[in-house]
């Protein structure tokens, strides 16, 4: 177990802000240094959402879990990130793993998987709470030992709800015959007892499921989970490992989800795993890794000493069984108004405009008779590639244009009649879409060779009636005393 020296850490991400090289993403959360991993714990508390997040401050390597923590009233403007959580007994000795958040008698508690194993390597897992007090989080009781029988080790990722008036949680499981699941605790007088596995018409669909969430849109629920061994299709679970939700009626008394549809994914990129949700003031809140276990390759910014980042949050919508995610409203506060520029052409097949370092483009593309369209993301020699089959109502994104990083085309049904919309956010190595008002949403790490400014180019097949939208650079993401040491500890 290595030493972890809180002001020691503190001081070193301080001295890392701001973020300077050109690599750094600086519309989304990311660290100076050190591998960042699934948001947890993800809560608002006394006028502040809440975001802490797994990290290791030792390398980019997936070893020494621990939690970082910042805070903002608008998702513009942070706290200094600082250490909150991190391994320290021989609960947690091999890392303090992914879970939850809560406000209990004003405090903001978190609820984490200790992760140890012994001197052969097998795995003990369990849960235990903690109270956030002057930016670290004080350990308190272990409440769930390990798995019931008939369930590995691999048993991880609590999720807090309440149901009935009652608290309950969910978490990721194993049964011995490795299948995953979803297990179900309702908490009693004297602890936690387990009601078992929340039942779903899903078969053979995967050995572990990670991360679950289940959540409330008015009369229907939605339990989001991250399978991991589902094969992939041809028009989705392309990614090595997924992240989407059913949704119908969670029932805990037959302890099932009723009447629920299909699996779907929340995001069709290449870099989106281990989603959290949060519901405040009827919103719910999603924030996503944007990573892929088991893909170090696919992200070079490793030789630099840090890697991967946090998605830009989004807010979901439920609609006939699908969910719609929009970026947060609040993010329009980063637009620099006087750079706004319409992006207007009629009757054209080609268009292109400069895009700014940091960009946030709105578009609607009137297709009339044209069938297939394309909008690149050029980086001199370098392009990312979203194109639109109309014929086959197939959207396919290619970063085989891209030197570095991971490459390779996702392809997803999108139906668009007469209008493709598209919002997009430009970072220095990310890009974040959503397409057709939110019904799809794609979130892609990019690497490009050379620093230069982006460039979009729209062209089809033959003229489009029209294209219009707009486009403004965005100022980057605040955290409180930057260059100047800050605490981080003002909210």
């Amino acid at each position: 177990m290595e030493h972890f020296d809180k002001k020691e850490i503190d001081a070193k991400i301080a001295a890392g802000f701001p973020l300077t090289h050109r690599r750094h993403n600086r519309l989304h959360i990311e660290m100076p240094f050190g591998l960042v991993n699934d948001p947890n714990g993800l809560v608002y508390h006394a006028g502040a959402y809440h975001i802490f997040y797994q990290w290791n401050p030792f390398g980019c390597t997936h070893k020494n879990k621990s939690w970082a923590h910042t805070a903002t009233r608008d998702f513009c403007t942070y706290t200094m990130p600082t250490l909150a959580l991190w391994p320290s007994d021989a609960y947690d000795k091999d890392g303090c793993y992914s879970g939850c958040g809560t406000v209990e008698d004003g405090r903001l508690r978190v609820l984490y998987t200790c992760n140890a194993k012994d001197a052969a390597g097998n795995r003990s897992s369990a849960q235990r709470f903690g109270t956030l007090v002057r930016g670290a989080v004080q350990k308190e009781e272990i409440v769930i030992a390990g798995p019931p029988d008939g369930f590995t080790s691999h048993f991880r990722d609590p999720y807090l709800f309440h149901w009935k008036g009652t608290r309950h949680l969910v978490i990721g499981a194993q049964t011995a015959e490795k299948r995953g699941c979803v297990l179900v605790y309702r908490e009693i007088a004297d602890g936690w007892t387990c009601l078992g596995e929340l039942k779903t018409q899903l078969k053979d669909f995967g050995y572990m499921w990670e991360c679950p969430n289940l959540l409330s849109f008015g009369d229907c629920d939605v339990l989001a989970f991250c399978p991991q061994g589902v094969p992939a299709r041809d028009y989705d679970r392309q990614n090595i490992y997924q992240a989407g939700y059913i949704a119908g009626h969670a029932s805990l008394d037959a302890m099932e989800m009723l009447t629920h549809g299909r699996f779907k994914e929340f995001d069709r990129g290449f870099d989106f795993y281990a989603p959290q949700i949060f519901t405040h003031e009827g919103r719910h809140i999603l924030i996503g890794w944007m990573g892929m276990p088991d893909r170090e390759a696919d992200y070079p910014s490793r030789a630099e000493g840090w890697v991967h980042s946090l998605t830009l949050p989004r807010v979901l919508t439920l609609r006939q069984g699908h969910i719609f995610s929009a970026p947060a409203a609040e993010l329009k506060a980063l637009r620099h108004r006087e750079t706004e520029r319409p992006l207007e052409a009629v009757g054209e097949s080609e268009f292109s405009a400069t895009l700014y370092d940091l960009t946030e483009i709105i578009l609607d593309l009137t297709m009339g008779e044209a069938y297939s369209i394309a909008v690149e993301l050029l980086f001199g020699l370098e392009k990312l590639v979203f194109r639109y089959d109309r014929l086959a109502q197939v959207m396919t994104i290619r970063r085989d244009g891209m030197k570095l990083g991971g490459r390779g085309e996702r392809r997803f049904k999108l139906y668009a009649e007469r209008i493709l919309s598209m919002r997009l956010y430009v970072d220095h190595g990310a890009v974040e879409a959503f397409f057709r008002h939110g019904e799809e949403a794609a979130t892609i790490a990019l690497f490009p060779e050379k620093n230069i400014r982006p460039t979009m180019r729209i062209f089809s097949d033959v003229d489009m009636d029209r294209i219009s939208g707009v486009l403004w650079e965005l100022e980057p993401l605040h955290f409180e005393g930057e260059g100047h040491g800050g605490d981080g500890e003002n909210m």
